[in-house]
């Protein structure tokens, strides 16, 4: 067990190491517009600014801090699926902003519980989006979830569908007993995960106060298609 974990600890120092020789090598691009030169233009970080908005998941309240439109789901996207980790930093803002709306007001110590990432998004990735967010915003979140089983691609799923495909995947440790928490995930779109995340927690005996994400996905117009 000691070796295997050393050996994926070792894949995963080499794959960073990789990584940021690459970057050295490859033209700098705007991960919001593609302009080259800069890892992120003027006007896609002006697009960062943070915009606080409140939603509500059954009941929860889950506050994101941008909406998942234009540049910003394109830094998003190249966070979580092309390895533009730098550009974490310029997401921080706005996760600072929506966990400071969700625990305003709180008299008691909030513990900040991020989304686990699954294995294969690990294998994929090499890091965790929620929390390297969170650690660039200046947060450490307490690894209170895990999976209990595996689930399958929530991106094209529906509403329906990704609600069956999250019901049970979570546990949470005995740790998170007695405690106030708040959950951190990347993305809200129908607010499954975060459900479940929320289910977990409490089934362990936690008090989930709310949850904060980077952005949220606006609700999909008539046509059936989404804001890019």
């Amino acid at each position: 067990m000691d070796s295997t974990r050393s050996g994926w600890s070792g894949w995963r120092v080499l794959r960073r190491a990789a990584a940021q020789a690459l970057a050295l090598l490859l033209p700098v691009a705007c991960g919001g517009c593609g302009l080259h030169g800069a890892a992120l233009c003027d006007s896609c970080r002006a697009a960062l600014t943070p915009a606080v908005a409140r939603h509500d998941v059954a009941g929860m309240a889950v506050w994101s801090g941008l909406s998942f439109t234009g540049p910003r789901a394109r830094v998003v996207r190249a966070l979580k699926e092309r390895g533009r980790t730098d550009l974490a930093r310029a997401l921080a803002p706005a996760l600072r902003a929506a966990l400071r709306a969700g625990v305003t007001g709180s008299a008691r110590r909030i513990v900040v519980v991020p989304v686990p990432t699954s294995r294969e998004a690990m294998r994929r990735r090499g890091y965790r989006v929620p929390e390297l967010v969170a650690r660039r915003a200046g947060v450490r979140g307490a690894r209170l979830l895990a999976a209990s089983r595996t689930t399958g691609d929530q991106r094209a799923l529906g509403r329906e569908a990704r609600a069956r495909n999250a019901a049970g995947s979570l546990r949470a440790l005995r740790a998170a007993a007695g405690l106030d928490v708040v959950i951190v995930d990347d993305v809200l779109t129908t607010g499954a995960t975060l459900a479940e995340a929320r289910r977990a927690l409490e089934a362990a005996g936690a008090r989930v106060v709310g949850a904060a994400v980077v952005a949220y996905t606006p609700l999909r117009s008539e046509n059936g298609r989404s804001p890019v």
